[in-house]
């Protein structure tokens, strides 16, 4: 990835998460405080970032399976696991265990592990 768009990316993250106290994540009605806002512009502004940093979340996740999945899959390890005992370990098919040891692998060879700027 080109150093411009790296710095592009880095602008663009959405804020980070927030963890709620444990007597709020405990209530089923509560979510990050959203359902107290009366204004509707701030619960859109704020509902918004949130959608965007648990998107943010997840594909930083996903990255971080599959170069899992890639070291798992690794044929010089001495302990290495096929694609079917990777899908079995995280509840995928094969098949796309297949398709993320071969994304891990191409993130290893272009930079080292997700996150990694």
């Amino acid at each position: 990835m080109a150093e411009t768009e790296r710095s592009e990316q880095r602008r663009l993250r959405p804020a980070p998460l927030l963890f709620e106290p444990a007597e709020a994540a405990s209530d089923p009605e509560h979510f990050f405080d959203l359902e107290s806002m009366e204004d509707p512009q701030e619960l859109l502004a704020r509902s918004t970032e949130l959608a965007l940093a648990f998107r943010a979340a997840t594909d930083r996740a996903v990255e971080f399976q599959a170069v899992a999945a890639a070291q798992l899959a690794d044929p010089q390890r001495f302990d290495r696991l096929t694609a079917g005992d990777i899908a079995e370990r995280a509840e995928w098919t094969e098949d796309y265990a297949r398709k993320m040891i071969e994304f891990g692998r191409d993130l290893l060879r272009n930079g080292g592990r997700p996150g990694d700027e």
